[in-house]
């Protein structure tokens, strides 16, 4: 998650590596939008780990996967 102000901030860290800028910086909106997904919202579930295992539980984790990984 972006923690600092702008992204003209977090170029200016010298922790910064260029390569993974546009996977990383994202609006908030973006990420609030990843961390809704089912696989964080169901997590207070009693049977998470079964329900991970599931069908609509393996969809959900390739759904956020896909999300990550498309950058989209």
């Amino acid at each position: 998650m972006n923690l600092f102000r702008s992204e003209e901030t977090a170029r200016a860290w010298s922790g910064f590596e260029p390569a993974t800028a546009d996977r990383m910086l994202r609006p908030v909106a973006w990420w609030a939008d990843v961390f809704s997904s089912p696989v964080f919202r169901q997590r207070g579930r009693t049977d998470y780990l079964t329900w991970a295992g599931s069908d609509e539980g393996r969809a959900a984790w390739a759904g956020l996967r896909d999300r990550l990984t498309s950058g989209v």
